[in-house]
């Protein structure tokens, strides 16, 4: 298999953004987006999806952290695409539920090529630290329409704000590491009857 990496850098006048994502990675992580919650839940995507993730983001953070989050996920969106090429042999779809004490999300994935959030979460503050938990969606939305997924998201359960974020952020990594999975039954086949992805 070829390898299955990609870098993506992206300026505009809000963010200067470089991701780099290898899918066959081992959850290498190194990130510095001046965003201390959302490098933490960055490195959750890495470790529980075993894909190494390198992000240097530059932001416009005396304003909010809305652009470089939003942008750091149309970033990481563009470089998955990237990587999974022409989707052959993969297994398509990943699901994952993640508990987190009182918290408990679930996150379904489809490589479809038709991008699509559907995000149902409800959070108990406004904000986790100096975090807006809106922003969790606005990652989410910028990566799914970039990478150009399909991804249903719910936060079953969960009092806690900070432990249902990450449940969303870990389970994400995790469809998404069943999702870029080889299919051994499948070879080099297309998984869809369409014959492209």
């Amino acid at each position: 298999m070829k390898a299955r990496r990609a870098t993506i850098a992206r300026q505009t006048a809000e963010t200067d953004i470089r991701v780099t994502v290898d899918l066959d990675g081992e959850g290498v992580f190194k990130a510095d987006t001046g965003v201390g919650f959302f490098d933490h839940m960055l490195h959750q995507i890495a470790r529980h999806g075993l894909i190494d993730l390198d992000v240097a983001a530059v932001g416009d953070l005396h304003i909010d952290d809305h652009h470089t989050v939003e942008d750091v996920g149309i970033c990481l969106g563009q470089a998955l695409r990237e990587a999974v090429g022409d989707k052959r042999g993969l297994v398509r779809y990943g699901h994952a539920y993640v508990p987190l004490d009182e918290a408990l999300s679930r996150v379904v994935v489809d490589l479809s090529g038709r991008p699509g959030l559907f995000f149902d979460a409800q959070f108990t503050r406004d904000k986790i630290g100096t975090f807006d938990v809106e922003l969790v969606r606005e990652f989410f939305q910028g990566l799914a329409s970039a990478g150009a997924l399909t991804l249903h998201m719910d936060a079953i359960k969960g009092a806690n704000a900070h432990h249902v974020a990450e449940t969303l952020f870990k389970a994400f990594g995790r469809a998404l590491r069943m999702a870029v999975s080889a299919d051994e039954r499948a070879g080099q086949a297309m998984p869809s009857t369409k014959g492209s992805l």
